[in-house]
């Protein structure tokens, strides 16, 4: 875990004055995968794990950011064509099967550049882990770009830094995400999940009760296929899509579909089209189900809403892998688990569960470790989760006891 009283000492050490400190956390999504960039909805919660970024403003347009994690050092110039990715690369970022290997600096670039911030020097530490699906993307994007924001005497509400975070990750990185991720690093709340509309972002909190943990189980695996896969799916939505429309004018995205509708052009449509459009439409009412069910305290039945949403991103969606399945069906098969399914874009990552948290204890965590482990030969991590906060500024001389936001 990072240590942000030492983080801040790095930074006084290699720039030479003290910094101001902010944070923003990785996410886990319950349920709702792979609907935001459809219009519908999702149940994201905010993770008690953290990117930090010490800052510190500058006199001139020059980003200089170092990051703990890659041990690199980049420098920005900000306003110049140096600080963006190329026309034509930001036009390819559109064809279904194609995507970028983006570096981490490409986010950080991004927000920098979309936000028009000044000068800064940065310093960058994460305790998200990396390509696990735990969002540290849109951690990283929103950090710096709240602390940039910050630093330069922008005014700034969340929801446009959601945007600006969103389309730094379209044009800069080239994957074509939704606007799940950045909402939730910027809104997320203590001991609650977030019901999100991603149309209208209409935003509803739900209490996650004491009685529930939410264990989330790293395969510690990450396939190189994951962003053009996941840049294809968004095209097959979008031929759906349009062959909806065709039929029924008022389709606008598959929020607007019924699987009705869908039957009705079920002929028009190639077979794997149709399947990831049943997917998220289906997908999208088990959201509205799995709300209606936490609020009314039937765990029982959340946990089947999850165990069914994993079986239609592995089948109709086809984003599971077999570790992620392995993963998913070891923890299932444990007392005191509701239910359990892959999180994240897929292709690896992570699984996601919710436990009763009389059975979420040290033994149930080796237990999954040693089962993945026989099964697989991979030893993975497992983490008991709290619901965090969304993304702030942290008072160095508070760093032990308490934050703020602005």
């Amino acid at each position: 875990m990072v240590d942000p009283a030492g983080l801040v000492r790095a930074f006084e050490a290699g720039f030479g004055r003290a910094p101001r400190l902010y944070r923003a956390p990785g996410r886990v999504n319950l349920i709702g995968e792979h609907t935001d960039y459809n219009d519908g909805f999702v149940m994201p919660m905010a993770l008690d794990r953290f990117t930090w970024v010490a800052a510190a403003p500058r006199d001139d347009r020059r980003l200089v950011v170092r990051s703990r994690e890659y041990n690199e050092t980049i420098t920005i110039e900000l306003g110049t064509l140096s600080s963006q990715r190329s026309q034509s690369q930001t036009n390819l970022a559109g064809f279904a099967g194609f995507a970028f290997k983006p570096v981490w600096s490409d986010y950080v670039r991004g927000v920098a550049t979309l936000l028009e911030s000044a000068g800064a020097d940065m310093l960058i530490a994460s305790d998200v882990p990396i390509g696990a699906g735990l969002s540290s993307s849109a951690a990283l994007e929103v950090a710096c770009g709240f602390a940039l924001a910050d630093l330069s005497g922008l005014a700034l509400d969340r929801d446009t830094l959601a945007r600006a975070a969103q389309r730094a990750e379209h044009e800069f990185a080239g994957t074509r995400c939704g606007i799940m991720d950045q909402m939730i690093a910027c809104h997320g709340r203590v001991g609650h999940v977030l019901q999100l509309d991603t149309r209208t972002l209409e935003r509803v909190y739900v209490p996650l009760p004491s009685r529930l943990r939410v264990v989330v189980c790293n395969t510690m695996v990450a396939h190189e296929l994951a962003s053009a896969e996941y840049n294809a799916r968004r095209a097959d939505c979008e031929a759906g899509v349009r062959a909806l429309a065709a039929r029924f004018p008022g389709v606008r995205a598959l929020r607007d579909a019924t699987l009705e509708r869908l039957d009705a052009v079920r002929g028009d449509l190639p077979a794997h089209v149709w399947r990831r459009c049943h997917h998220v439409i289906t997908e999208n009412d088990r959201v509205v189900r799995a709300a209606v069910a936490l609020n009314r305290g039937d765990d029982a039945a959340f946990g089947a809403l999850m165990a069914a949403s994993h079986a239609s991103l592995r089948d109709d969606y086809e984003v599971s892998c077999p570790e992620l399945d392995v993963m998913t069906a070891i923890v299932s098969d444990l007392d005191g688990v509701f239910g359990a399914r892959m999180t994240g874009g897929g292709f690896g990552g992570c699984a996601v569960a919710l436990v009763d948290a009389a059975a979420a204890d040290d033994r149930f965590r080796e237990t999954i470790q040693d089962r993945y482990q026989a099964s697989t030969g991979i030893r993975p991590d497992v983490w008991i989760c709290a619901a965090g906060s969304g993304v702030e500024e942290v008072i160095e001389s508070a760093v032990d006891t308490q934050t703020i936001s602005h």
